[in-house]
């Protein structure tokens, strides 16, 4: 536990410190995207809606994680997330922030495709369609 009482977050990886750059130098591409510091991680924004975490001096759980958020209607998440194993819900009602568990070079392309996801759904705050 840290002086406020909360726990403390685990120091990030080597590892996911390099898939968090490389993750970070890929979306700056994107149209609308800004990365901020966050409390040792860098802050996805699309526009003003942040759409993911990825570690930069902690880590999101033991493991080597990032996380996302798809804006969902209330209640709903879509069935892709709970069908793969490497994700797992962040927030208490289990509906909107995931983490996304990396464990090789080849997850890569998988986590790019969750944020790509996600800042999709932050476009406009709607649930994205199911398929994609």
């Amino acid at each position: 536990m840290d002086q406020r009482g909360g726990s403390k977050l685990p120091p990030v990886s080597e590892q996911m410190l390099v898939w968090s750059m490389a993750l970070a130098s890929e979306l700056r591409d994107w149209p609308q995207v800004t990365q901020k510091s966050f409390f040792g991680f860098t802050a996805l924004y699309r526009g003003k809606t942040i759409f993911g975490l990825l570690p930069r001096t902690r880590s999101i759980s033991k493991d080597s994680a990032l996380a996302f958020r798809l804006h969902t209607q209330q209640g709903s998440t879509p069935s892709r997330v709970t069908e793969d194993s490497r994700i797992a819900p962040f927030d208490k009602h289990r509906t909107r922030w995931f983490t996304f568990e990396l464990s090789r070079d080849t997850d890569l392309r998988d986590a790019l495709a969750w944020l790509a996801l996600a800042y999709e759904a932050a476009r406009s705050g709607k649930r994205p369609r199911p398929g994609r």
